[in-house]
C-alpha cells in the first residue's frame, strides 16, 4: 500500500471578539461563493502556522496571532489528490479591515451567521469551530454519491 499521497494543504480562520463577533469574507470565486472565514493556500515550504497568517493578512488586512488549530475539512479532489483545509480561530489580531479581490470583509454577530448566504458546506464546517467534540469534517464518494460527515 503507497503511504505518499499528493495533497493540497488551506488553511482557513475564525477570527473573533469578545462581543460576540466574527470576521467573514463574501467570497467571489465562482467555484466557492458565499460567506466563509478569510484563508489559502499554503505555499510549498511553508509552516502551517504562519501561511495563516499570511492569508488572513492579504484578505483581510489584519495582523493575527496564536491562530489554534481546531479542526480540519477534507475531501478527495481531482486526480488522486486529498484537498485539506486546517481550520484555526483566534480572538488576537490587530491592524486595520481591508477587503481584497478575494471578497467584501466584514464583521458580524455569530448569531447571525446561519442566516447568511454561506458558501458550500460552511453549516457544518461552523460546528467544528464551534462544538469542542468535533474536529473534522470529512467529504467522501460513496456509491457515487458524496456524503460528508462531522468526525
Amino acid at each position: 500500500m503507497e503511504r505518499i499521497e499528493k495533497t493540497i494543504f488551506t488553511n482557513m480562520c475564525m477570527i473573533y471578539d469578545d462581543d460576540g463577533h466574527v470576521l467573514v469574507q463574501d467570497r467571489k470565486d465562482p467555484g466557492w461563493k458565499g460567506i466563509a472565514f478569510p484563508g489559502g493556500h499554503v505555499e510549498p515550504g511553508e509552516s502551517f502556522t504562519d501561511a495563516v497568517v499570511r492569508e488572513v493578512y492579504e484578505e483581510t488586512g489584519l495582523h493575527i496571532s496564536q491562530p489554534y488549530l481546531c479542526g480540519i475539512k477534507q475531501w478527495p479532489y481531482e486526480g488522486g489528490i486529498r484537498y485539506v483545509i486546517l481550520l484555526y480561530k483566534t480572538n488576537r489580531f490587530t491592524g486595520n479591515l481591508t477587503s481584497s479581490p478575494e471578497g467584501e470583509v466584514y464583521w458580524t454577530k455569530l448569531s447571525e451567521l446561519p442566516a447568511l448566504n454561506l458558501a458550500k458546506g460552511m453549516v457544518k464546517t461552523l460546528r467544528v469551530f464551534l462544538e469542542d467534540d468535533l474536529t473534522e469534517h470529512y467529504w467522501q464518494v460513496q456509491e457515487g454519491i458524496w456524503r460528508d460527515s462531522l468526525k
